[in-house]
């Protein structure tokens, strides 16, 4: 089943976690000294804030597949749904192991679709740079660089850079 993401930038994550904790009536199921994430049950959700040096706000958004194959069903979905997608396999991101794939919706706002299968000691892999977006692993997608879920992408944060 899948799992709807919502992934939030904060300044303090200290009183974040507080309040979030008090909301949700639950302390973090991860706990990181830059990273906090919640995987909720009601209302099914993985919710995620860290502060890694982006503005506060929406990081993005996203879907968590349940398997490798819900995974490869949104990647279809996104190429249906037109604009840049782009291909992440075996990536690290959120002191996580994942395939995924990001796109961003019309008004600008980033998507990650994504499987997990495993933990990381590590918020991202790599000593590769992505500019600004490194720090929220999510690639950005460009003209010069476009990709489909069924294709390669190239340029930073493409799968094969180890960024992200």
């Amino acid at each position: 089943m899948n799992r709807f993401h919502v992934h939030l930038s904060v300044t303090d994550l200290d009183a974040s976690i507080r309040f979030y904790s008090q909301l949700f009536a639950t302390p973090p199921s991860v706990l990181k000294p830059d990273y906090a994430k919640w995987m909720l049950d009601d209302p099914r959700v993985n919710f995620a804030i860290s502060n890694t040096g982006r503005a506060a706000g929406i990081a993005h958004l996203g879907i968590q597949a349940g398997d490798a194959g819900a995974l490869a069903e949104l990647g279809r979905r996104l190429d249906a749904a037109g604009g840049t997608v782009l291909p992440e396999e075996a990536t690290t991101c959120c002191y996580a192991r994942s395939d995924k794939f990001w796109t961003e919706d019309p008004q600008g706002t980033r998507w990650e679709t994504f499987h997990t299968f495993g933990d990381a000691t590590t918020y991202h892999s790599g000593e590769a740079s992505c500019g600004t977006d490194a720090a929220s692993c999510a690639p950005q997608a460009s003209a010069s660089a476009p990709a489909t879920a069924s294709g390669k992408a190239a340029g930073c944060c493409a799968p094969a850079s180890g960024c992200c």
